[in-house]
């Protein structure tokens, strides 16, 4: 399978959530098993992730993506929660977002068995949810390998704003 038919999976709604944003939904991949079946094994070949010590996933959609990757790959997953998500300890930061503003937690004692982490999204615009959980994992002393996502938003130029690779599967 190539991925035209990934692309094709990927629905496009103009002036979503506001006017001016073309918002890239990536939930019909869900209802093609073999496009999701494909998507996710491509994803699970990346080397800097098979060598991570476990996978961050982002709050919501990367939740998808990132336990189906963990799964394949029997590697351990924590989340990365929008407010109130999550009891314990946590550690939380605050981010902007291309058209508003947000803040993500991960609770503390999920990461304190690791010490190399790799991303998983479902979409890479402006990069401000993905520098929030880099710089979460930074005040532990605990590093960012490298993100995978299924989109990327080549003309916000994300990927010049970090220091470690990031794979896309489909750039617009």
């Amino acid at each position: 399978m190539k991925n035209n038919k990934l692309k094709f999976a990927i629905d496009s709604y103009k002036d979503f959530p506001i006017e001016g944003i073309v918002f890239r939904d990536v939930l019909p991949i869900l209802k093609n098993p073999e496009v999701f079946n494909f998507l996710i094994k491509k994803m699970s070949s990346n080397n800097l992730l098979k060598s991570s010590d476990a996978i961050i996933a982002i709050d919501a959609r990367g939740f998808i993506f990132g336990s189906a990757i963990s799964f394949h790959l029997a590697k351990p997953l924590i989340v990365a929660r929008k407010p109130g998500k999550l009891p314990g300890e946590i550690i939380s930061k605050s981010y902007d977002l291309e058209y508003a503003s947000n803040s993500l937690s991960i609770q503390k004692n999920s990461i304190s068995d690791f010490q190399t982490f790799f991303i998983i999204d479902d979409l890479l615009a402006t990069g401000g949810t993905v520098n929030c959980v880099v710089d979460i994992i930074n005040s532990q002393n605990k590093q960012v390998t490298g993100l995978s996502v299924v989109i990327e938003l080549k003309d916000l130029n994300a990927k010049s704003k970090f220091n470690f690779p990031v794979e896309s599967q489909l750039i617009y």
